[in-house]
């Protein structure tokens, strides 16, 4: 990310190097910080969540999140001060460069050594760990851990980790999809109301700033809400609010008298409260999806949402400009529309509040989808068993009630 931000202020010189050399170069290396940014969002992300505890968990979580409204903020003062982009590209970069230091700081995660059979590097973190905080370290709970590792590990023996491991089980591809087209949704809406700050009637700037302070107070009320009700339900009423007043501003701006005071401030009211519900919405997301995901393709399974995010993002940034071309409503009709849906898609996932991050994909199965049964595979071998036995125990039932008759 240093590297290419680098690149991306200095290499575009059409006198010094031609037109189509800068433009290629210029294009490859905003690609790479692309990549580069996406990663870091994702894995950070992950690793941060991955070294807490459950009860930890969400306050790591939703720290993250506050940063991200943090770093919009830093992002619009250098642009209020540094107006030509390439002096403002070079000081972004040079922030980059301290990070680059936090691979010889951060530990590795704990629990992807576990996932991965590296189980005397993991006991020597986790010594290393216990020791800094001055607590003892548990040796029989570490053997435990690694005891049912290795017995999840022999069971799936067959089954290779990777993108396909996605969608090879039943409730795990369900899991999947849906989480899939909400991160599709919610960038869709995200980045579509964020970049639409512009027509909120204020200085671009002015209204950049309090577009990224909404924001932060979503979070703030999340970090009061989610740990005490949940992920899914704060969710299902984030996006079906959003849902609502998105497809409440087409009769705002078609009925009410243009451009009166009272429409200017009930649409200024509306746009807000839409970025409220969507970066609640989005942080929401983010925490649930990492709580649903094992360990073993938690990194994958996060990495796909976020691609598919991107497309979102696209779509929504685009749409703004395209589809208001055909009618200035159309766009936010879109928004109200998939948020309905993804609303209502929501409501069949697990929750995950108070539970353990899972290590394998037999234990995001046990927690099952709502309003759908779906047996799993250890579902299924075990039926014969528990048939056997309810026989059994009704047999003896038969002989009991013979004896006292």
């Amino acid at each position: 990310m240093a590297c290419t931000g680098f690149v991306c202020a200095f290499f575009p010189q059409k006198r010094l190097f031609g037109f189509w050399p800068s433009y290629l170069i210029y294009t490859i290396s905003r690609f790479v910080l692309a990549c580069s940014t996406r990663g870091i969002a994702v894995t950070g992300f992950v690793l941060a969540t991955e070294l807490v505890g459950p009860k930890n968990k969400f306050l790591t979580a939703i720290i993250v999140q506050y940063f991200f409204a943090f770093g919009q903020l830093f992002l619009v003062t250098f642009a209020y001060f540094i107006r030509e982009w390439r002096r403002l590209t070079l000081t972004l970069s040079l922030f980059t460069i301290p990070f680059t230091f936090f691979y010889f700081l951060l530990p590795e995660s704990a629990r992807w050594m576990i996932s991965k059979g590296r189980y005397k590097q993991a006991e020597k973190l986790l010594r290393k760990i216990a020791t800094t905080n001055k607590k003892p370290f548990d040796e029989e709970a570490f053997e435990r851990l690694i005891q049912e590792q290795k017995k999840n590990t022999t069971d799936n023996s067959s089954q290779q980790v990777g993108v396909l491991t996605l969608f090879k089980s039943t409730i795990m591809c369900i899991i999947s999809i849906n989480l899939f087209f909400q991160w599709f949704v919610q960038n869709l809406v995200f980045y579509g109301i964020s970049q639409s700050t512009g027509s909120w009637g204020f200085d671009p700037y002015l209204s950049f700033a309090i577009s990224a302070f909404v924001e932060i107070l979503s979070y703030i009320v999340l970090h009061l809400v989610l740990n005490r009700v949940g992920r899914k339900l704060p969710y299902f009423v984030a996006v079906l609010c959003f849902a609502v007043i998105a497809l409440m501003t087409i009769p705002v701006q078609n009925l009410m008298l243009k451009n009166s005071q009272k429409q200017k401030i009930l649409i200024f009211v509306m746009n807000v409260l839409l970025k409220f519900f969507a970066a609640g919405s989005y942080a929401i997301i983010y925490i649930y999806a990492n709580e649903l995901f094992p360990t073993g393709i938690r990194n994958t399974g996060m990495g796909i949402c976020s691609m598919v995010a991107r497309i979102g993002a696209i779509v929504g940034t685009t749409s703004n400009d395209m589809l208001t071309r055909l009618w200035i409503n159309l766009p936010t009709l879109l928004f109200g529309i998939l948020s309905l849906v993804a609303a209502f898609l929501v409501l069949m996932l697990p929750e995950t509040l108070n539970k353990t991050l899972p290590q394998t994909i037999a234990d995001t199965e046990q927690m099952g989808l709502t309003c759908i049964r779906v047996r799993t595979k250890q579902q299924k071998k075990a039926e014969p068993e528990l048939n056997e036995d309810h026989l059994l125990s009704e047999n003896l039932k038969t002989q009991d009630d013979i004896e006292m008759k």
